[in-house]
């Protein structure tokens, strides 16, 4: 009975952490909030009706995934990302993803297909509006990959590499049209349907590095607004979005 109750007492604090986590990373992607910019606990528990230490959990979460610094004196901030170590970090990527594809070609059943088909739909939709958006669909795109492998490990090590690839496209990325990612993204689909495991694993190391090539150090635009503001559109999206239940790593 005490577990049950402790269970219960656990769950809605697991569910604003998460809750903060979709808000902030959408917003940092979306370069609504830019690097360096500080993520006061006391605001983001105000904007949340959290505690600081409930923030303080969100905020180490995304700081694991490269998304959030944590400073001196609990003080976190944006992540700056170095395109120094960008490409590693592709290169990384571009490791984990032939393993999801090769685990998945062949294996996805129709449900599986129809929900990634619809996920590139919407990136379509989304080509001609800002490019932050684009990119984040499109990361959005590898993670359910790794998602449908049904492999906590890989879904964890995708997800971290891959939104830090995310920040660092949003950061530098010179503009480009988001037809030739989504034109790979259907190729791949495709060839995952039809289980042609070396051919899309080929498929889509050459598509990661494309992607890292298209990418040009650029200044970003300096912007002074209030964090709680800014996050105001993000929270309200993520806190009307359905819990996924957890998975637990073997």
């Amino acid at each position: 009975m005490a577990k049950s109750s402790a269970k219960k007492k656990r769950e809605p604090a697991e569910d604003k952490v998460g809750t903060i986590c979709r808000a902030l990373r959408r917003a940092i992607i979306e370069q609504a909030l830019e690097p360096g910019a500080k993520l006061p606990e006391d605001a983001l528990g105000e904007r949340f009706g959290v505690s600081r230490t409930i923030a303080r959990q969100a905020l180490g979460q995304l700081a694991a995934e490269g998304l959030v610094e944590l400073r001196r004196n609990r003080i976190a901030v944006v992540a700056t990302p170095s395109w120094q170590e960008a490409r590693i970090t592709f290169d990384v990527r571009m490791e984990l993803e032939r393993l999801v594809v090769r685990q998945l070609a062949g294996q996805l059943n129709k449900a599986q297909l129809a929900e990634l088909k619809a996920h590139v739909d919407k990136e379509d939709a989304a080509r001609n509006g800002p490019d932050a958006i684009s990119i984040r669909l499109a990361t959005e795109f590898h993670i359910l990959l790794a998602q449908m492998t049904n492999s906590p490990i890989l879904t964890r090590y995708v997800s971290e590499v891959s939104y830090r690839c995310c920040l660092t496209l949003s950061a530098f990325s010179r503009p480009h049209s988001a037809d030739c990612g989504i034109t790979e993204h259907r190729a791949i689909i495709d060839a995952l349907a039809k289980g042609r495991t070396d051919e899309v694993m080929s498929m889509m190391h050459h598509h990661l590095d494309a992607v890292a090539t298209r990418a040009l150090v650029a200044p970003a635009k300096q912007r002074s607004q209030d964090l709680v503001d800014i996050l105001a559109p993000y929270a309200d999206e993520a806190e009307a979005a359905p819990v996924k239940p957890r998975r637990s790593a073997a």
